[in-house]
């Protein structure tokens, strides 16, 4: 498991003013998202005029610099017939996740949902005609599930004034504030307006925005649902929380509000030849070390050009959500743990109890835990009769000892509660 101390870029930072606000208190209990990228590069899948291209999936369109003419025809052949919202939300739900976030507008310009500022839009342009956006809202409200959009509000290869196209368009000449303001504040107002409670906006790739117009989409999207929040991808670090860079884990807790995007393989988007799959060990072990930091997981799955979620990644969500049936007690709503640092376990509290989670069982089953005050009582979580576990104090540490064997080979938890 990879951990970076310099994982949340300065400018991708949380405000300040932000730590405390009560508007987090969902967000911080949720701890599990699904991200989703789904958009007209699932067609080609990784593969341009029968050549592979290098990248991730939905960066295609950048890699091959396809001109916006050529690329823009994809939209006629976008049909995803076999697309399934209540699929798609059931997947999250059934895997433990809380909220899910889908790409709205990605870096290509190509919306998922039916806008008046463009025809670039799948209800619009493609044969499907449908707005999967609304779709996916009714279900979320269905299920239980919260409902986040994705937008890319610097980076736009087919806006002739977004930034990035430097193949079709002349950068010198870019109106960019221009852009920011008759098209990216239109489009946010749209989300934000037309599909129901939002629980985030989940900005990207900052780049050239200057801190007055990070600013002013904060105060819009604040100003139109003031319970949404804003992802630290804002920029000039004016996020009501951190994003931590693609797949990157800090080190030690950050001390602010934060979240890891992360992908399931390699790509976001549908790449047809990405099949280097992470296990779910690997993932529950990556979602509990993010929230014994005091972070989100947003864990990304990319659909096909039918709709379909790829199988394995249903299938390693499952398994998570099956491990989290028995722990999830252990991570949702909780904070980090006073175990911190000790290699090959982690620790979240909640209440009058700290979860310690050991991924590396001892020999023997003696877990020795330093600079822990003696606690009344310890379990195994996964234990339904919750039998108690022998307490002993050694010199500068606490010994609870378990079974010989490890419970469970990818994270037993032990509860250690203090009354």
């Amino acid at each position: 498991m990879s951990v970076q101390d310099d994982a949340i870029r300065e400018e991708r930072g949380q405000r300040q003013d932000a730590r405390q606000d009560p508007r987090l208190k969902g967000w911080r209990e949720a701890r599990f998202g699904m991200f989703i990228h789904w958009g007209l590069y699932a067609l080609p899948a990784g593969e341009w005029k029968g050549e592979a291209i290098p990248g991730i999936g939905e960066w295609i369109m950048y890699r091959a610099r396809i001109p916006v003419a050529e690329y823009e025809l994809l939209a006629k052949q976008f049909n995803p017939i076999e697309f399934d919202a209540a699929e798609w939300v059931s997947v999250a739900r059934r895997a433990g996740q809380k909220y899910l976030v889908i790409t709205a507008k990605h870096h290509d310009g190509f919306c998922l949902f039916k806008s008046a500022v463009t025809n670039y839009n799948i209800v619009d342009a493609t044969p499907f005609g449908r707005d999967v956006l609304k779709e996916l809202a009714a279900e979320c409200e269905q299920q239980g599930i919260k409902l986040g959009f994705y937008y890319s509000q610097t980076q736009d290869w087919h806006h002739p004034d977004g930034d990035g196209n430097d193949w079709d368009y002349e950068e010198s000449q870019k109106d960019f504030g221009g852009y920011i303001d008759s098209y990216v504040k239109p489009q946010v107002t749209e989300l934000l307006t037309h599909y129901g409670p939002i629980c985030l906006i989940w900005f990207d790739t900052p780049k050239r925005i200057t801190a007055e117009q990070s600013q002013s989409l904060l105060e819009l999207c604040h100003r139109l649902q003031p319970d949404c929040l804003v992802s630290g991808r804002l920029g000039n670090a004016l996020g009501d929380y951190g994003s931590a860079g693609d797949n990157k884990i800090p080190g030690q807790a950050p001390g602010m509000d934060w979240e890891t995007p992360a992908t399931i393989n390699d790509t976001w988007g549908f790449k047809k030849d990405d099949h280097n799959w992470k296990s779910p060990s690997d993932m529950i072990r990556k979602l509990v070390d993010i929230a014994s930091k005091g972070g989100n997981y947003l864990l990304n799955v990319g659909p096909t050009a039918k709709g379909v979620i790829p199988q394995p990644s249903v299938d390693r969500l499952l398994a998570m959500g099956d491990w989290l049936t028995v722990n999830g007690e252990s991570v949702y709503g909780t904070a980090p743990g006073p175990v911190q640092g000790l290699e090959g376990c982690r620790s979240t509290a909640k209440g009058d109890k700290v979860y310690l989670h050991v991924f590396d069982w001892p020999q023997g089953g003696q877990i020795r835990i330093p600079g822990l005050q003696r606690p009344a009582g310890a379990y195994l979580l996964n234990d339904a009769s919750r039998a108690a576990l022998p307490i002993t104090a050694g010199e500068g540490e606490t010994i609870v000892t378990g079974p010989a064997g490890a419970p469970d080979p990818v994270d037993t938890v032990v509860v250690l509660h203090t009354e």
